[in-house]
């Protein structure tokens, strides 16, 4: 469509719709006209036709927001513009031609989606019970890649760690078969590509959400692993290596400095989830072990330690902590 078309034609008056009508009024309008004009519905009737193109035309321009922007920005210039007497499309008279004004201004001229005979846009063609994109009204659209589909699987803690494949049964029998990357987290999606619905263009991309069951023992914090690992008072006291499960499934000694409290987190360095970007640590809260039951020579010691350091006493400052 040439520049000068669209300051010739009001495509908000063919629409019968306001210069600031919403996305939803123009879908709306149009729908009613198109029905009304349709040729399908008015065989013989070369004003319906006529009618029914102009109706598709500014359809196609006020329903794309870059085309209906670049249409508003040339009607509010343009004005009454007309092309120069002589001048053809884009040509020079003796005043120059409206597209000369305008057709740099917006990369090559406006109206580059007009559709081909004026025709109905895919989205309405089930209005009409027909295809589109063959006939003299219809448009030539480009082949679309079918939709994605979903779904959802569950695997074990183990298999988000190490990866795993899983098999998906669909409706008609066939199995796919899913590789579940290593490292994946609770919540995190794969792409099966191609296995989506069937399309003109391709087919359509399988989405599966992972979802992971939690472990009795490791909790995932990112790519970190954090574990609790009780301790004797006594190594907790004095100090102590121990040895402590990763998940590898081997041990890795640490280094417990004496004097270290109930709760405080001691750090390894690579041993976490491993991922395609890295490596996550191994976090250990230290639980110091209460014995439940003393022997005689056990419980004479520990009122031996009683006595001896009976003057600390770990609560002196609650009482100014406390105070509002």
């Amino acid at each position: 469509m040439a520049s000068q078309d669209w300051v010739e034609k009001d495509f908000y008056a063919i629409l019968g719709v306001a210069k600031d009508a919403s996305d939803a009024d123009i879908k709306k309008a149009y729908r009613k006209l198109a029905r009304q004009y349709h040729p399908d519905t008015n065989a013989g009737d070369a004003a319906a036709e006529k009618r029914f193109k102009d109706i598709s035309e500014a359809y196609s321009v006020l329903s794309s927001p870059e085309d209906r922007q670049q249409y508003d920005a040339i009607r509010a210039m343009g004005g009454g513009a007309r092309f120069a007497p002589g001048a053809g499309r884009g040509g020079a008279g003796a005043n120059g031609g409206f597209e000369d004004l305008f057709g740099g201004l917006f990369g090559g001229g406006a109206g580059a989606r007009q559709p081909q005979g004026g025709g109905i846009p895919p989205e309405f063609a089930d209005l009409f019970g027909g295809g589109f994109g063959g006939g003299p009204t219809g448009f030539q659209r480009a082949p679309q890649k079918g939709s994605d589909r979903t779904a959802s699987t569950t695997i074990s803690f183990a298999g988000s760690i190490k990866g795993t494949t899983v098999s998906l049964r669909e409706s008609n029998g066939n199995v796919i078969d899913v590789k579940i990357p290593a490292g994946i987290k609770d919540g995190q999606k794969v792409r099966q590509r191609g296995k989506g619905n069937v399309g003109p263009a391709g087919n359509g991309d399988l989405i599966i959400t992972v979802n992971v069951k939690p472990h009795d023992f490791f909790q995932r914090d990112g790519d970190n692993i954090r574990i609790h690992v009780p301790v004797t008072f006594a190594e907790a006291a004095l100090g102590a290596t121990i040895e402590v499960p990763t998940l590898d499934g081997d041990t890795v000694k640490l280094r417990v400095p004496a004097g270290t409290p109930a709760g405080r987190t001691l750090r390894v360095k690579g041993r976490g989830v491993k991922t395609s970007k890295g490596t996550g640590d191994l976090l250990v809260t230290i639980d110091v072990a209460v014995p439940q039951n003393l022997n005689k020579e056990a419980e004479e010691a520990v009122k031996a330690f009683a006595a001896a350091t009976s003057d600390a006493n770990p609560r002196h400052d609650l009482a100014a902590k406390a105070r509002l």
